[in-house]
């Protein structure tokens, strides 16, 4: 994990990283108590035992992870009343492409989720449009070259 990179998170965000972080926190206490398997003083490696050792290190490396993540997110506030006009984090945007209206919302990059519409302020799409405002249109070039029309801004967070 980049840990200069600024983590954003909506509050819905953060409460589920907390509740994983608690969750995973007594997952590992329950598994250090009742799951080890016992060793036997021998030569042999008993594969049990390691296939025990790799889950907890698995689980400790997402605990690790989420404790960064904890220590240094920034919360995704809405703007002021007067900025409601603009995209920022945390938008909530309808656009026309190609004829198509899209709605999605941006979030950081640890809670975008384009199925669910939540795109991530550094995708290609979030990128272009933050900063810009209602009626506004903005070129994204991907595979291909689409123009963004700004129709709506709201925030719900």
């Amino acid at each position: 994990m980049d840990l200069e990179r600024e983590i954003y998170l909506t509050k819905e965000g953060l409460r589920k990283l907390e509740q994983e972080y608690e969750e995973l926190n007594n997952l590992k206490s329950r598994k250090a108590k009742e799951d080890a398997p016992t060793t036997v003083a021998s030569l042999e490696v008993d594969p049990e035992y390691l296939a025990f050792q790799d889950d907890l290190n698995l689980l400790e490396s997402r605990i690790v992870e989420l404790e960064i993540i904890l220590k240094n997110y920034k919360l995704i506030d809405p703007p002021g009343k007067g900025a409601h006009k603009e995209v920022f984090l945390g938008a909530t945007v309808i656009v026309e492409v190609e004829g198509q209206e899209d709605e999605f919302t941006i979030v950081g990059s640890l809670e975008a989720n384009p199925m669910f519409g939540k795109i991530s302020n550094e995708s290609p799409v979030g990128r272009a449009l933050l900063g810009r405002k209602i009626g506004e249109e903005v070129k994204v070039q991907s595979a291909i070259v689409s123009i963004y029309k700004i129709k709506k801004i709201t925030y719900r967070l």
